[in-house]
């Protein structure tokens, strides 16, 4: 998970996860990470994380908002970036997952790896050193029997059985319907596509195990999903859904 941490004039004051899609900043009481300045803002920016993606947008700010010291509308947050709102600045970090504890966008890249064929190994401990080697008759452990000369060891019953792999998402595509490019497909090969115009509306489509799902990330208008505005939260694309984005109609489908 990504965290911002918030310090004025060198001194830490909070650290704040990300841990929802929409984080507001500004001086009203209403934003989730309120900075009384006048300075700054009533709603002086977002941030929109989505996946391992976050993404800071300035909302019209008097005094805009500043990434490693330059001035941004829209900004694809890396690791160890700077804002700077007012005087505060707030760094943007993002921390690696606990061994053991698989994130979502881990789950989406694994790829299940085959064993080759044959016989499993078997772990075998190394002998100790300081272990004198054993002599004399071996001690009894119950009734063993050893295979004739040159015999063959028996073959096991049958393969180990394979773990049950859950089935991926299908695959899904955009198939634009208006505007220059009527008729292009565009395939959702990735786990993050976006789409619009950067300055004037921008949207997201993540690939997540249980769909995919379109986010508003930049502009003051929402994309429509067939005839109605969306909100801030992501929403779940159905089979057909019919997106418009920047004055582009689209529709979303699953290939078979």
């Amino acid at each position: 998970m990504a965290k911002l941490i918030l310090s004025l004039e060198g001194s830490v004051i909070r650290e704040i996860p990300l841990d929802k899609e929409r984080i507001t900043i500004g001086r009203r009481p209403q934003n989730d990470i309120q900075i009384e300045n006048l300075a700054v803002s009533g709603e002086h920016a977002c941030i929109v994380t989505i996946l391992n993606d976050s993404f800071l947008e300035d909302l019209g700010s008097t005094n805009g908002t500043l990434v490693n010291g330059n001035p941004i509308k829209k900004h694809i947050l890396q690791n160890n970036d700077v804002i700077e709102i007012g005087k505060y600045k707030m760094k943007y970090v993002v921390e690696v997952a606990a061994a053991g504890h698989a994130t979502q966008d881990d789950f989406e890249r694994t790829m299940v790896m085959k064993s080759q064929p044959g016989r499993p190994a078997v772990a075998r401990p190394a002998a100790s050193p300081t272990q004198p080697p054993m002599t004399g008759p071996r001690p009894a452990t119950g009734p063993l029997t050893s295979p004739p000369l040159g015999a063959r060891p028996a073959a096991p019953a049958g393969p180990a059985p394979k773990p049950a792999v859950a089935d991926a998402q299908p695959l899904a595509a955009l198939q634009l319907l208006t505007g220059p490019n009527a008729g292009r497909e565009i395939e959702l090969v990735k786990n993050l596509t976006t789409l619009g115009k950067p300055g004037l509306q921008v949207a997201v489509i993540t690939r997540r195990p249980q769909g995919y799902f379109i986010t508003h990330v930049e502009g003051a208008s929402f994309p429509v999903l067939n005839g109605k505005a969306i909100d801030a939260r992501a929403r779940q694309l159905n089979d057909h859904d019919v997106i418009e984005l920047a004055g582009v109609k689209m529709e979303f489908f699953l290939k078979r």
